[in-house]
């Protein structure tokens, strides 16, 4: 029989313009008093359904941390009830009894008996420093966006700029561009004179580059380009005011910002976002398995009757799991590394998308242990990965051996 923790709990069943209440009193561990009310979510009557829970001596309410919903209930009854996210998934009610009412008091009977396991949300000062990263994540991906259009247009006019210069806005690229769209008559338009606006290495392709700018732009493409160019220049005015904003909210969490970055593959964008989701308190999670998991960098378990199925990973935070992934990538290029070496290998034997999980999840692992024990990153180097792997084969082969009945003598 289930013993019941919490006698006086609350089950909200949130909607976008409803919230489902359910108060309920346990009476022993078989019986219950539930009382159920309906609020809008308008500050009003959420003030009115935090007066309610006080009145009725409720201090810890339940519900499911879905969508954005939960979120302007989370914000007025925050400081004066304690309570519980609970992940969707985990807390499904049997088929054929979805209701409101059903799904309200079905949450906060299990938070009665302690059968819910809250979800991890950060303090409130972490959630605005999230909102700030986040931000600036989809500007810089609605940047890349916009460059994509501008390249599509110089194709269109059969001008393959793209196809020579390696970074088509950096300096050399942008005097092109401007060149290129200029309206002013004096300036020449010729292919030659625009090839020689190149700069430094791009230099010594200059014959390719007048192939390449062998194009016709109308005053149509001309103005298109204008307008991209102009949104651009708005977008990285955005994204730079952000940068300031976030980094004023990472100063009391420098420490936190520096230990991650020392990590191969992390800069100071990355260490901020990662920040940002995880926040600065490891204690949140139960281990580093745990956190991995979180951050949705686990294989999946799904075993029956001694057979192993999918093991694709579950669904987690796509926010961080994005940025380690990109880190992963970047992390594989930088030579003489002990994660280099382990991506590689990995690549080899499974391909490019699992190493780059894999690569990520070890990233993640070695964070929590950096963060838990307040150190910089110490490079292994690949040998090491090199000499436990060749040291794995061995024991591997000795073990098939044995299997077969053989008598293996190690040579020291």
């Amino acid at each position: 029989m289930l013993k019941v923790i919490n006698p006086v709990v609350c089950g909200l069943d949130v909607h976008k313009d409803s919230v489902k209440a359910c108060l309920l009193k346990a009476i022993d561990s078989q019986r219950y008093q539930d009382t159920i009310k309906t609020f809008t979510t308008m500050t009003s009557d959420l003030e009115r359904l935090k007066a309610w829970l006080l009145d009725e001596g409720c201090n810890k309410a339940v519900m499911e941390s879905s969508g954005k919903h939960w979120i302007p209930v989370h914000n007025i009854l925050e400081d004066s009830v304690s309570i519980v996210f609970a992940n969707a998934r985990h807390v499904k009610n049997l088929p054929g009894r979805k209701t409101d009412t059903n799904d309200a008091r079905w949450l906060a009977k299990l938070l009665a008996l302690g059968l819910v396991e809250g979800s991890f949300i950060p303090s409130k000062y972490i959630r605005e420093l999230r909102d700030l990263t986040r931000r600036r994540q989809k500007l810089i991906y609605m940047r890349s966006s916009e460059r994509s259009r501008l390249l599509d247009v110089l194709r269109t006019s059969n001008i393959m700029l793209s196809s020579v210069a390696s970074d088509v806005f950096g300096v050399s690229g942008m005097s092109m561009l401007n060149a290129l769209i200029s309206d002013n008559k004096e300036q020449s338009h010729n292919a030659e004179d625009i090839a020689n606006l190149a700069k430094r290495k791009l230099r010594q392709k200059i014959p390719q580059l007048v192939e390449a700018l062998n194009g016709v732009l109308d005053k149509h493409k001309k103005d298109l380009i204008k307008e991209i160019l102009e949104h651009l220049e708005f977008i990285d005015s955005q994204i730079f005011k952000l940068e300031q904003m976030i980094d004023e909210k990472c100063e009391p969490y420098n420490d936190f910002v520096n230990i991650i970055d020392s990590h191969p593959g992390i800069d100071k964008t990355s260490a901020q976002a990662i920040l940002a989701e995880i926040g600065p308190d490891m204690k949140a999670f139960h281990s580093e398995d745990h956190l991995a998991s979180w951050c949705g960098l686990t294989p999946g378990s799904n075993e029956s009757a001694g057979k192993k199925k999918s093991t694709r990973t579950k669904e987690g935070n796509n926010y961080i799991k994005t940025i380690l992934c990109q880190c992963a990538h970047a992390a594989a290029n930088i030579k003489n590394t002990y994660i280099a070496a382990r991506h590689w290998s990995i690549k080899a034997k499974r391909g490019p998308q699992k190493a780059a999980v894999a690569t990520a999840r070890k990233m993640i692992t070695t964070i929590y242990h950096m963060v838990c024990n307040n150190t910089y990153y110490c490079e292994a180097g690949p040998d090491v990965y090199k000499e436990a792997r060749s040291k794995n084969k061995t024991r591997s082969m000795i073990k098939s051996l044995h299997a077969l009945g053989l008598e293996v003598i190690e040579k020291v």
